[in-house]
């Protein structure tokens, strides 16, 4: 029962999930520290830094700030995986280009434009949801009760 109270956040899941999600989090948040540390070490052991490296290295804090973002919020928003799926798609073409059939580049340059569209409809929607979050709170402080509009 101490578990339930200390690892709940939310009144609508199982504690055993709220634990597998932060435990699974610590992990990833772990290992991507790692595979940085290692990639800078590598770095330094060649002695160049090449652009494909910045744009690992990029995701890498990408994906740190994705889990602080859950361990601050309890929730990821959505827009960070597509910039890192976008992040990812360029050190692709950066790292394969030379080699790459134009049509394949071109697939993925198109990608890219189609996960921006997407990131910037999320974050409409997310500025959409944070306003009428505001406006229910301020609602319910006056008194009047919240809508859905």
């Amino acid at each position: 029962m101490a578990l339930k109270t200390i690892f709940s956040s939310s009144s609508e899941r199982h504690w055993t999930t709220e634990l597998s999600e932060k435990f699974l989090l610590a992990v990833i948040g772990i290992a991507t520290l790692v595979a940085a540390g290692q990639h800078i070490w590598l770095m330094i052991e060649q002695q160049t830094v090449l652009l494909a490296d910045l744009f690992l290295l990029f995701i890498f804090a990408e994906v740190i700030g994705m889990v602080g973002a859950f361990y601050t919020s309890h929730r990821i928003p959505v827009t960070l995986p597509i910039i890192i799926a976008m992040t990812a798609l360029c050190r692709l073409i950066v790292l394969h280009s030379k080699e790459m059939e134009p049509l394949t580049l071109l697939a993925e340059a198109f990608a890219i434009l189609i996960l921006a569209g997407a990131s910037y409809l999320m974050s409409l929607k997310d500025k959409l949801s944070l306003e009428k979050t505001i406006l229910r709170k301020e609602a319910l402080r006056s008194g009047a009760a919240p809508t859905d509009a």
